[in-house]
């Protein structure tokens, strides 16, 4: 699942943190897709239970990669 942080009302870090408490959201893959790229805000992401952040415009090579690598990682839980 792809999620953008800044959203109204809950962002995406709240909206991750949801999905991650519940039993069917523990090993779905989920990716920030965000124009917020500092250091602080790739931290915030690990931090709600991304498995990964990337930034807007989306590099679909980078996307590809890291839901390839992602899925495999949860495939091996």
């Amino acid at each position: 699942m792809l999620l953008d942080i800044g959203m109204p009302q809950l962002d995406g870090y709240a909206v991750c943190r949801q999905i991650r408490s519940q039993a069917w959201g523990q090993s779905l893959p989920l990716i920030a897709l965000t124009g917020f790229g500092q250091e602080a805000d790739k931290q915030r992401s690990w931090a709600a239970g991304f498995d990964g952040h990337l930034l807007k415009p989306v590099d679909y090579t980078a996307l590809s990669e890291l839901l390839t690598k992602t899925i495999a990682t949860k495939k091996g839980n």
